[in-house]
Order: structure tokens, then sequence, then C-alpha cells
């Protein structure tokens, strides 16, 4: 074989060389992603616990007596839906609870407890009974954060043997049962009828003392511009009696407004030793 075909076959043999050799170095080593922890077994004892991203060399991954276990160290949320609770005036309420958490032992929440999950909803269940189980239903719907933190901290003091820490628990949404929603509908309508029949009551009463007060503040108001006309009529006659002529003037003045033709017949204006007014009154008028 010539030399030429010597490094064409070296080169052909190195190509196909490659992918084993990638495949044996994926065979000792593993690969640590960034927010994640890897822990090594060995014979079902925990030997190591790889945290720092990268790749780290484990010779005996293949062998097998060794495992690997990947844990997740982000925060996390998980959602509980449909927790009923009776409050402490017996209303059936449904509530919602949202929880954030992250892994801060992964040894602990892998081997410490079998299914960490299931066990966190029966806690929450337990935690939420016990904690909103003695407050009344307004209570609940006005201090659910001091309620979620509460919580959070009633779960946090059970899961931190599993080493998981809650960073946060959330009353989501609280509703109640159809039938307990009715009853509510119809207590706060009758409760608003009342409230309305309370104001128009005292509406129509501060009406009518208002009209009061208006009717009492003319009458005085009339009172008092009745009392000051007969003075002012007293100033007007003083101030004219200087001036006969005129004062007589303002006499005639005044009888002629006083006369009410549609109302009164007056007789006047007879010359001396003519008919008297009395005696024209007391004529019959002629036959028609």
């Amino acid at each position: 074989m010539s030399d030429t075909n010597l490094f064409v076959f070296g080169i052909l043999l190195g190509i196909a060389i490659i992918p084993f050799a990638a495949l044996a170095l994926r065979m000792f080593r593993v690969e640590v992603e960034d927010g994640e922890s890897v822990l090594v077994t060995r014979f079902g004892k925990l030997a190591a616990r790889l945290d720092r991203p990268g790749w780290h060399w484990l010779f005996d991954r293949v062998a097998p007596w060794t495992k690997t276990y990947r844990v997740s160290l982000q925060s996390d949320f998980c959602d509980f839906p449909n927790i009923c609770i009776n409050d402490s005036r017996g209303t059936t309420v449904v509530v919602d609870v949202w929880l954030e958490f992250r892994v801060v032992d992964p040894a602990k929440a892998t081997f410490e407890i079998a299914d960490w999950h299931h066990a966190l909803k029966n806690l929450v269940s337990h935690a939420v009974i016990s904690i909103l189980g003695n407050r009344e239903f307004q209570e609940i719907l006005a201090d659910r954060t001091e309620l979620g933190e509460m919580l959070r901290k009633d779960i946090g003091t059970e899961t931190a043997r599993w080493g998981i820490k809650v960073e946060l628990a959330f009353i989501k949404n609280i509703s109640l049962l159809p039938e307990v929603n009715q009853q509510l509908f119809h207590a706060v309508a009758a409760r608003l009828e009342r409230a309305k029949a309370d104001l128009e009551e005292h509406g129509r009463q501060r009406v009518a003392m208002l009209q009061a007060e208006t009717s009492a503040r003319i009458a005085e108001l009339v009172g008092e511009s009745k009392g000051q006309y007969p003075a002012a009529v007293g100033r007007a006659y003083a101030a004219l009696k200087p001036k006969p002529a005129v004062f007589a003037a303002y006499k005639e003045l005044y009888d002629l407004s006083m006369v009410r033709p549609q109302q009164t017949v007056v007789f006047k204006d007879f010359e001396p030793g003519e008919m008297r007014a009395l005696e024209a009154a007391m004529l019959q008028p002629p036959p028609s």
C-alpha cells in the first residue's frame, strides 16, 4: 500500500473515531446546567453533590452502582385550586392558593421524602383549614395578604425538613358555593333596600326641616318688613306736613288708590248745599 493510501486511510479512521471518542467522553462526564444540582450516589449512598455549572468528570458513571439525580434549584410555583373550608359561621368557602418555592437542599428534597409534591398539597390543605376556619368570610376577603403571610410561615416550618423553602404564599381566589352565593345576594339586596329606605326617610325629614326653617325665616322677614311699613309711612307724613299742598295731594292720591271699581262704588266731589254722598248712595236707580 502506498503512502498516499495510508494517509487517506488514516484520515478516514480518525474521522470514524471522533464520534466514538465523543461518546466515550459523554460516558465519563456529567454536565451541570446553571440553576440545578446533580446528586451522585454509589451503591445507594450519596457520594457527591455537583452544584458548579459546567463539566464534571465521573469515570464510573456507566457503572451499574452509580446513579445521578438532577434537581432544579430555580424558583418554582404550584397552584392548589378549590380548597373547601368552613368559616367561623359555618359558611362553605372555596379558596385557591398559589405558592412560590425553591429547593434549597437537593439531598433532602430527593431522599428525605418520597413525593413532596403530594405531601405539599396535603400540607397546604391542612394549613388553610386551620388558619381560615376560625375567621369570618369578610375577614378572609379583607385580610388576604396577612393570611397569606401566616400561611407561608406555617407551611415553611414543615417544608424546611424537606429542603424546600416557601418564598411566597398567596390566597388567589375566594368564592362561595352557588346556593351560598344566592343567599348572600339576597341578604345584600335586603341590606341595600333598607339602606335606601333609611336614606330616603332621612332625606324626607331633612327636606321637611329645611322647608319649616325657610317658612319660619320668611315669616320673620315678612313681619319685619310689615313693621317697617308704618314707620316708613310715618316718616313720609312727617316730611310732607310742612308742605300742606303736597300733603293734601298725597292724601287725595292715596284715597283714589284705595278705590276698587269692581268692588266699591264711591260718591264724592259734591258741592256744599248739594246732595250729600250718603244721600246719593241711598237713591234708587231709575227703571230701565
